[in-house]
């Protein structure tokens, strides 16, 4: 039988009910004791009549003190249910607590197996720098060299295709012990000491092959370290804000774009990045505001003045993004361009220069569905029904969409009307 560990566990387990005193305990500790003493137990049965019995005694000794110590001598009702509910709350704590502890166990055991193969082997070669630093890792900093360690076939003779040897050294980190390719490693020498060019070097590398593999939190992490030891390093402010931006970081990218901003006014490219960034945080006002600063900086830029006409738009800015958009037709027309400048006339009302756009755009785009369907939209809205059903066949030709069918249907509905009106 398991050991008593609560007041509940031990009023089941001797069979009374609440409120008891002590000459109830006793009662029901003799009538059990006849029923589990291993003197009438059946054949085999003893050991667990002589564990059952111990139980209840356990249980019975353990209900008389609590007895004792209650007002009166009697255990109410109450007393019994809010000692079971600490008794499980207590359980309940220890148990995740043991959880914890066992999960940080098996964590570190995990994190040796990775990263401490070596640990309980001597090392096959000493050192004598005993300070390095991990190339591939510069943000570990400075380890400890504890060893160097082979793998591989090292009694295969050289020349014959088998000796592919590798060299490991087990190093002690800041963040605990890694095992890393010795060639990674660059012994430091603190007579000397570490430029900044070549600390900005060092987290450059590593974070351009941390956006190659897409992991952006840890390229803007190494980027952060190299801008901290040259904080006006145009390569760095540079990159900076795509890694946050990448890594879903809004407020830190808005934060490195600004600085990028600061060091280079005049290059759109740091308002552009910017316009993008508040754009995708929701900050339209702030958008708008670095797309227009790009404008003044690459006023022949179509894109730039197509961006800037779209936040507009999505301020509800129709005129100032009609503006924007046909600065943007004059510099260099582009299908997408042409639609937003047919949505912001259609906003203002004018349906002549929505067709006008849209015609624009398929002229362009002779195979974009979407431009059809959106010159198939607005002819409707005008006379012109025998162009509206071509432009709503060329939609439908290139890509089925069910709003052209409707338009089509109506446009066909009305055409009589239209033919006995006329």
């Amino acid at each position: 039988m398991p050991a008593v560990v609560d007041i509940e566990q031990a009023v089941l387990l001797l069979e009374i009910e609440p409120p008891f005193d002590k000459r109830d305990i006793q009662l029901a500790r003799r009538r059990l004791a006849k029923q589990w003493h291993p003197d009438i137990a059946p054949p085999g049965k003893q050991l667990e009549h002589e564990r059952h019995l111990k139980a209840i005694n356990e249980a019975a000794d353990q209900l008389s003190r609590l007895a004792e110590e209650s007002r009166g001598g009697t255990v109410s009702r109450n007393a019994v249910k809010v000692a079971g509910q600490a008794a499980r709350k207590r359980r309940a704590e220890e148990g995740a607590r043991n959880y914890a502890e066992e999960q940080r166990r098996r964590a570190e055991a995990a994190e040796q197996r990775r990263h401490d193969p070596f640990a309980s082997r001597v090392p096959d070669h000493s050192v004598v720098h005993r300070y390095a630093r991990c190339l591939s890792y510069p943000e570990w900093g400075v380890g400890s060299v504890n060893g160097i360690y082979f793998t591989g076939d090292t009694q295969a003779s050289p020349g014959t295709g088998d000796d592919d040897v590798q060299q490991w050294a087990r190093v002690s980190f800041q963040v605990g012990v890694r095992t890393v390719p010795a060639g990674s490693l660059q012994f430091v020498d603190f007579h000397k000491p570490d430029p900044g060019a070549e600390r900005v070097q060092r987290f450059m590398t590593a974070a351009k092959h941390a956006l190659a593999e897409g992991d952006f939190h840890l390229a803007a992490r190494r980027l952060l370290y190299a801008r901290d030891a040259e904080p006006r390093n145009l390569s760095v402010l540079r990159l900076l804000p795509t890694a946050y931006w990448q890594a879903g970081d809004y407020a830190a990218a808005a934060r490195a774009v600004r600085d990028w901003i600061r060091e280079e006014p005049q290059r759109p490219a740091p308002h552009r990045t910017a316009a993008r960034i508040y754009e995708d945080m929701g900050a339209l006002s702030q958008a708008t505001d670095a797309a227009q600063r790009e404008t003044q900086t690459a006023p022949s830029d179509p894109s730039a003045w197509e961006r800037l006409g779209r936040l507009r738009l999505r301020g509800f800015d129709r005129e100032g993004a009609r503006e924007a958009l046909e600065t943007a037709r004059r510099l260099g027309p582009s299908e997408q361009g042409l639609l937003d400048l047919a949505l912001a006339a259609l906003l203002i009302g004018d349906v002549g220069a929505e067709v006008a756009a849209c015609e624009q755009a398929t002229q362009l785009a002779p195979e974009s569905g979407a431009a059809w369907a959106r010159l198939a939209h607005a002819l409707a809205r005008t006379d012109r029904l025998q162009e509206c059903l071509a432009a709503c066949e060329r939609a439908l030709a290139l890509a089925d969409d069910p709003e052209v069918r409707d338009v089509r249907e109506q446009v066909l509905a009305a055409a009589p009307r239209e033919l006995d009106a006329a």
